[in-house]
């Protein structure tokens, strides 16, 4: 546990959340800023910065927990998708630095859009980077 955490505190109770579910590794807890109805936060109990520092079980407990949400946010809150969002680093819309995931109900209507439009790549760059990345 990290003391100047938000999550951390929220892990412990120290600070109140609507909680919604949990397992021996993880919690779920509405998002106070929700970016549509349902908006869920998925977190390890565990401190870790990001899921670069997890552990492993750790970030399987979180997964499969953000697994059954998806489910639930689509047959209870009748949306119609869901994305699934890890944000690594504040230039990757990091606000929180405690690994997290959020499940973000998606309705037909909502106004919610991420702001990457894709559009075809150079093929000679995307293979040298694929290059980089073996």
């Amino acid at each position: 546990m990290s003391e100047n955490c938000l999550f951390c505190g929220i892990v412990a109770g120290a600070i109140p959340s609507e909680q919604v579910a949990s397992n021996e590794r993880a919690i779920a807890f509405m998002d106070i800023n929700p970016a549509t109805r349902g908006h869920l936060l998925v977190v390890p109990r565990e401190h870790a910065t990001d899921l670069r520092e997890s552990a492993p079980e750790d970030l399987i407990a979180a997964t499969l927990l953000a697994q059954s949400l998806v489910g639930r946010v689509i047959e209870r809150l009748d949306a119609d998708g869901a994305n699934l969002l890890s944000c690594i680093g504040a230039d990757a819309w990091q606000s929180v630095f405690h690994t997290h995931l959020h499940v973000i109900p998606r309705y037909k209507d909502d106004p919610l859009q991420l702001p990457w439009h894709p559009t075809s790549g150079d093929a000679d760059a995307i293979t040298a980077t694929a290059a980089e990345l073996r």
